[in-house]
């Protein structure tokens, strides 16, 4: 099986996986949005989860992880078992530690955090009270998270994808299980939700160890903190913390920023930004997770031309999906935002402000998913440190754009400098990949990328003037809501395809040979 057939078939686990946690996420968001709305309640949560969800994302899923495969793999391939799973105790010895440490730190400097992301909260004593206590009973799902990420990281160097995939489920139903239970018996209400996310990270982490012991796969203590494999690590560690992440510390910044905007601001933000992650997560971030273990494995064997064809190959994949996506939320950001939300305390005010901040979002979508395929690559060379340069001069242009458009556009403003920072990104780490690479194939990349928006333009605008038939300013009549929305869907992606075969787009071509290919084994 050819690396870009891996890639594709991994992608798919992860994606299908992803898919089901996105569904239940926007149950567990519609949960939140008809309990809690748009207001001050839901503003503390928000930012009070985000804290340890950033740290998750940057210590755990993000450094930790893109720092340990390119090493581990190493070993799988070249070492002996016995040594493999002396790396593997040292790594879960010294994660443990060290999330527990950051964990303890984060509750006792819980109050000085909240100061820091969202300093207008200190003008409302009731909303940053809220905020600090909810931040700290949220912030043991770090030291969760961060064991989970590394479980991930090793059954993904053992090619195994499915239950670090379907694990994020568990967040989802725990926190729609504990409001369902428990909000009418807390004097807090809100205070369901912080626990939902705690139980969340314990199952998650429980889920992967049967799995774990499929592959022989133990936990011990080992102290060895001075082992070569671990010096590497920790090397990578450091500067893959903030490299991995432009997109997520882009958000940090937007919620600084949002915390002096009025009431509800940093909610429509949220509920605009999950509307995002959910191609990102699917699609983009799928392929970059399932590229990794392959590029790792190519640069530990030192076939940088085939590195080079499946790096671009795993690029173009993700525009042949996350370009259209793009286009598609653009057109349909008002019904999608009100048959989701538009609920409860969610109103009609907080759909037309969270549909002008997806608008905004959604421009940089393609850059978003490009930058998460191109970055693995950076990873698997051992090279933490040039995302980590380029991460530092896009959170200083992402704050420039910030000053700018926050006084015209306010809330929304702040989703378009994350849009503009992330396509810098894309940008910057192409060219200093092809550099590295001693070029790639830009041009091909470059037509591939035309012809896929030569494609989604009329699939959106199709799309668009199907649901604009209907009315999306009021709640209630569902049914008719979701037929319409789903007939534009059906019949705009129809067009994409169309479009897509008759230019004879190479990705679809290729996705086409591996269903054909499946059905006849």
């Amino acid at each position: 099986m050819s690396e870009n057939h891996k890639i594709t078939k991994a992608a798919t686990t992860i994606g299908m996986g992803t898919l089901l946690s996105r569904i239940l996420g926007f149950f567990r968001d519609m949960v939140i949005a008809h309990f809690f709305g748009a207001g001050m309640v839901a503003d503390a949560f928000f930012v009070a989860f985000r804290i340890p969800n950033l740290w998750r994302r940057l210590v755990g899923e993000g450094s930790m992880t893109i720092s340990f495969i390119p090493v581990y793999t190493e070993y799988l391939t070249q070492r002996s078992e016995e040594e493999t799973r002396e790396v593997t105790h040292i790594a879960f010895t010294i994660a443990g530690v060290i999330l527990l440490i950051l964990t303890l730190l984060g509750i006792f400097f819980s109050p000085i955090l909240i100061q820091i992301i969202a300093p207008g909260f200190i003008q409302i004593p009731e909303k940053f009270q809220l905020t600090v206590t909810l931040n700290q009973i949220i912030f043991p799902y770090l030291f969760f998270m961060g064991l989970f990420a590394l479980c991930m990281g090793i059954l993904n160097s053992h090619r195994y994808f499915f239950a670090p995939a379907i694990a994020p489920i568990f967040l989802n139903i725990s926190i729609i299980v504990s409001v369902f239970l428990f909000y009418q018996t807390f004097r807090i209400p809100v205070m369901t939700l912080a626990l939902g996310v705690l139980a969340g990270g314990v199952f998650q982490f429980l889920f992967q160890i049967p799995f774990l012991r499929k592959k022989r796969i133990t936990f011990r203590l080992n102290f060895n903190f001075r082992h070569p494999a671990i010096k590497r690590i920790g090397l990578l560690m450091v500067p893959g913390m903030i490299g991995t992440a432009v997109y997520q510390l882009n958000i940090f910044v937007d919620t600084i920023f949002a915390s002096f905007l009025p009431s509800g601001s940093v909610s429509y933000l949220f509920f605009a930004d999950r509307l995002m992650e959910f191609p990102l997560g699917i699609f983009a971030i799928a392929i970059g997770m399932a590229s990794l273990p392959s590029l790792s494995g190519l640069a530990a064997q030192g076939k940088m031309e085939e590195l080079k064809e499946t790096l671009s190959f795993a690029f173009r994949l993700v525009s042949f999906i996350s370009i259209p996506a793009m286009v598609g939320l653009i057109a349909l950001k008002t019904p999608i935002v009100n048959l989701l939300f538009q609920r409860g305390f969610f109103d009609t005010s907080a759909t037309e402000k969270t549909a002008f901040a997806l608008l905004f979002y959604s421009i940089g979508l393609w850059a978003i998913a490009g930058s998460r395929t191109i970055v693995p690559a950076f990873y698997s060379l051992q090279d933490t440190w040039t995302p980590l340069r380029i991460a530092l001069i896009c959170l200083v242009a992402n704050i420039i754009f910030n000053a700018i458009f926050i006084i015209p556009l306010k809330h929304a403003g702040l989703a378009l400098a994350t849009s503009l920072s992330s396509t810098l990104n894309l940008i910057l780490l192409s060219k200093k990949l092809g550099s590295k690479l001693g070029g790639v194939d830009i041009e091909k990349n470059i037509k591939s990328l035309l012809r896929i928006f030569g494609c989604s333009l009329p699939m959106g605008l199709v799309a668009f003037l199907i649901c604009s038939s209907g009315t999306w300013s009021t709640t209630g009549n569902v049914g008719a809501k979701i037929s319409l929305l789903l007939i534009g869907i059906v019949i705009g992606l129809g067009i994409y395809l169309a479009c897509s075969y008759g230019m004879k787009n190479e990705e679809m071509l290729f996705l086409l040979r591996m269903v054909k290919r499946k059905k006849r084994s």
